[in-house]
């Protein structure tokens, strides 16, 4: 029995849903050429600024699509189909706007401008966090990117890890630490020529992100490039509404596992058997994996988008889903991973083949395990929470309690005070 896409609510999340169908479909066509090559792939880029995709999660009142958030997932999901890569590295360029269009922490005319770069010549942007020396400030690390003041303004000065789409920016939202207020901060800095990319992106998955290194040399940018603080405790621009834009990520890794069970599928149903006198389709051992991708799939989009649709609609709670889009974050790609290898399972052997995509999509789906929130940190988060509501239970409290005194004693002049 054939049924319909459940994840699709109305005729505008179908349209989103056939727009990003028809984008897969011709990345698809390139999408080991580029994964061969590990060069990042400008040709998907500019089809997707043609059709209007760097767009979508700016606001409406700006130019943009205004994408939800559920949307969004939608779309990454059904593009992550034709190339792993592209959507991820669209997928910053998406999330950043759409973290600024929910929560600005920015001067509005900062963002207005930047949103019209987008509009009328197609900017792609990213927000570069990890320092190649310190790690990932997010983990903690003391960041090593440095922003000096200056009567003209600041001088950026470091190194950054994980730059995806490097060889594409023409803007870049940096963090780094001002020296003489010992803040860290968030800066936008356009590419220039002081602006340099280092060329060592080369990895066995998502191999045409284009996350290469880029090296500030002491790059002078006016004081308004000076976006917002970043305070201990306190949410910045990316980490705010409990960091759910983020979700694009597993959404991503959903759909790379998504086009296995569609290969895996195709496959079984054309492999002849003359044991079985059909296609191995009907194999049971095949018929348990496919049950069992079934299974995963279906607990992934409900998971997945129940939590989008219920971010959506409790503006209440926005701020406080945390651990939700923690566990949804590992839930979904670890299901991913187990996807892609069930589908590896169906087809046997074949899938080792570089002729066909599924070893890609293995080696793709691989890197969801390196993107935030990692498995450690999630368990880590949610070990630490369960271990303080619990302390908090059973810590002693003395608002109610009754001192008792034997009536020989006299009573303390503290109390009888």
């Amino acid at each position: 029995m054939t049924t319909s896409d459940v994840t699709l609510r109305d005729a505008s999340d179908a349209a989103i849903a056939a727009y990003a169908d028809e984008l897969a479909a011709e990345i698809a066509k390139t999408a080991a050429q580029y994964d061969a090559s590990g060069e990042f792939p400008h040709e998907h880029f500019d089809l997707l600024r043609q059709r209007g995709a760097l767009k979508l999660t700016l606001p409406q009142a700006l130019g943009g699509e205004g994408l939800s958030l559920y949307q969004l997932l939608l779309f990454q999901e059904r593009l992550a189909k034709g190339s792993g890569s592209t959507a991820l590295a669209l997928g910053w360029h998406l999330m950043v706007f759409g973290y600024l269009s929910f929560d600005l922490k920015w001067q509005r005319p900062i963002f207005e401008r930047l949103c019209r770069e987008v509009v009328q010549d197609g900017v792609l942007i990213n927000v570069l966090i990890t320092d190649r020396e310190a790690g990932n400030l997010l983990r903690g690390a003391k960041p090593s990117t440095t922003a000096r003041k200056t009567e003209a303004g600041y001088v950026i000065r470091g190194r950054k890890a994980f730059c995806s789409s490097a060889p594409a920016l023409a803007q870049m939202i940096v963090y780094a630490f001002i020296e003489e207020e010992g803040r860290m901060a968030e800066f936008l800095v356009p590419k220039s020529e002081r602006v340099r990319i280092i060329e060592n992106w080369n990895t066995i998955g998502m191999r045409s992100t284009g996350s290469h290194d880029i090296e500030f040399d002491d790059v002078l940018v006016p004081h308004d490039a000076l976006l917002s603080y970043i305070d201990p405790g306190q949410s910045s621009s990316f980490t705010t509404a409990s960091r759910a834009f983020g979700l694009q990520i597993s959404a991503v890794y959903l759909g790379i596992a998504v086009a296995a069970r569609d290969f895996a599928l195709q496959f079984a149903d054309g492999y002849q058997s003359r044991s079985l006198g059909s296609s191995i389709l009907d194999a049971p051992q095949v018929q348990q994996k496919l049950g069992e991708i079934e299974l995963l799939i279906g607990s992934s989009k409900t998971l997945l988008y129940g939590l989008a649709e219920r971010w959506e609609r409790h503006a209440a709670i926005q701020h406080r889903l945390h651990h939700e889009v923690a566990i949804a974050k590992y839930t979904v790609t670890n299901n991913a991973i187990r996807i892609v290898e069930l589908a590896m399972g169906i087809v046997g052997g074949h899938a080792l083949s570089k002729d066909l995509p599924l070893e890609r999509y293995f080696r793709d789906v691989q890197c969801a395990l390196y993107n935030p929130p990692q498995d450690d940190m999630v368990l880590a988060n949610l070990a630490q929470d369960a271990t303080a509501r619990q302390r908090a239970r059973t810590a002693p409290s003395t608002a109610h309690k009754v001192v008792a005194f034997p009536s020989a004693a006299p009573i303390p002049q503290a109390l009888a005070a």
